[in-house]
């Protein structure tokens, strides 16, 4: 588990992939629906999640993610338990708002003045395309304001961990020329890229100034992250998912 100095506020966990019911190359806290693995020892792993809150199932919401920009507003009259979308955000109390990850980042957000909380799943498309910012723009909608938003990037794929070629490249530096100062470049075809860096210039963009990250290494740190780049390199067929989760605690309604 992973917490964030700037969400000490806020019931949130960054959980690892330790502590769960999975087998083998899922072992072991693998809550990722869209894997191949056991159903139901996913369910029983998700079970652990709304446990650790003391929170019903219904109270945790998951993400059908698909490196989109889509974000949503979880109301509870009409609450599914699943969103086709990347991103989520409530100002309610006991739901659990949740984002699956093996590489991509996780990004927690909260306005404690006006009790409002947004989760997303920011890989490079997404990043690039403005789900932190629709994020954002949802939580906005709701009442919140981009001063008091507290927000942690968790754990992620490093620079040093992430290599891409020039293609990968320039649709970065087509997007915008500054966008070189996250590529370490090793050769004509071969850079490296840091995710993590490239958020937090999202966010400042928007105006978060209350930034964070939790500094794990999603590929290099096999015993506590699934990778999803990892797990093509040892070619495997599949992979894992980890869950990072942030609500607002209040009495049970």
């Amino acid at each position: 588990m992973f917490f964030s100095k700037n969400l000490s506020d806020v019931d949130h966990c960054f959980f690892s992939r330790i502590g769960g019911f999975s087998k083998k190359k899922y072992s072991s806290l693998n809550c990722g629906k869209g894997s191949n693995d056991n159903p139901l020892l996913v369910e029983d792993n998700l079970k652990i999640i709304h446990k650790y809150f003391n929170l019903p199932r219904s109270k945790l919401i998951t993400m059908h993610q698909t490196h989109s920009s889509i974000c949503k507003i979880v109301e509870p009259k009409l609450q599914q338990t699943e969103y086709k979308c990347d991103g989520i955000v409530t100002k309610h109390q006991n739901i659990i708002l949740s984002v699956l990850t093996a590489d991509c980042a996780p990004i927690l957000f909260f306005d404690q003045k006006k009790s409002i909380i947004g989760a997303c799943h920011a890989g490079w498309k997404g990043a690039l395309n403005g789900i932190i910012e629709n994020t954002l723009s949802s939580m906005k909608l709701l009442g919140a304001n981009i001063n008091n938003i507290n927000c942690s990037i968790g754990p992620c794929i490093g620079q040093n961990s992430y290599e891409v070629k020039s293609d990968f490249f320039k649709i970065f530096v087509d997007k915008s020329i500054r966008n070189r100062q996250f590529f370490i470049e090793i050769n004509k075809d071969k850079y490296q890229f840091s995710l993590k860096k490239f958020i937090r210039l999202k966010l400042e963009e928007q105006g978060v100034g209350n930034i964070d990250t939790v500094n794990i290494d999603t590929y290099k740190d096999e015993h506590l992250c699934f990778s999803y780049r990892r797990s093509l390199h040892k070619k495997e067929d599949d992979y894992g998912r980890m869950i990072s989760t942030i609500t607002i605690k209040g009495d049970h309604s």
